[in-house]
Parts: structure tokens; C-alpha cells; sequence
């Protein structure tokens, strides 16, 4: 069960238990973090489930899709470690995980 390191909008902080085979998206709006919006569900049709990874961790991650990275660029706030989370597969080996949720709003 991989734990997930989560710095809201707030600037308050949280773990959460996430469950491998579960995207992070799925995770996070399980535990009601309401600014992952995830308007498309998941299938990488927006960006509403944009959230930043820390740096250490997001060379851990599979590589993004084309669609994913356009998707990112447009989306409000974006950073060089900016992901949507409706893409990033949760794993064991993901435990300790450290996301920062940006800031709402549709590309």
C-alpha cells in the first residue's frame, strides 16, 4: 500500500494510504482533495487532475504521453514537474510519493 505525501492548496499537509492498481487521481479525489476536479473521469482529456510531483520522485514515474504533455503545458500554473494524476498508476514502489496539488482550472 503505497503512502502518498500531499501538500494542498493550503499549504497544509497530509499522507494518505493510496492502493496499488489505482490511479493517483482516484486516490486523491477518494480522500476528497476537491480541486482534482478530473471533469474527463481520467481519460486524459483535460487537465483538471493536474497535481506537481517532487523532483526526487518524478523520474520514478513512467514517462507521460504526447497527449499528456500538451495537456500539461496548457494547464493554469504548470511547472517542469507538473503530471495529471489521472495518469500516474500507483505501485508499492511508489511508496512515500510526494505531490503538491496545483492550483484548479480546466486548459
Amino acid at each position: 500500500m503505497p503512502k502518498i505525501h500531499v501538500t494542498d492548496l493550503d499549504g497544509s499537509e497530509a499522507d494518505i494510504d493510496g492502493r496499488a492498481g489505482y490511479t493517483l487521481m482516484e486516490e486523491l479525489r477518494s480522500f476528497n482533495y476537491s480541486a482534482i476536479e478530473a471533469a474527463c473521469g481520467g481519460s486524459c482529456s483535460c487537465a483538471t487532475c493536474h497535481v506537481i510531483i517532487d523532483g526526487a520522485w518524478f523520474t520514478k514515474l513512467s514517462a507521460p504521453s504526447e497527449t499528456e504533455l500538451e495537456l500539461v503545458s496548457m494547464a493554469p500554473g504548470a511547472e517542469e514537474h507538473s503530471r495529471l494524476s489521472c495518469q500516474i498508476l500507483l505501485s508499492d514502489e511508489l511508496d512515500g510519493l510526494k505531490i503538491r496539488i496545483a492550483q484548479p482550472g480546466a486548459a
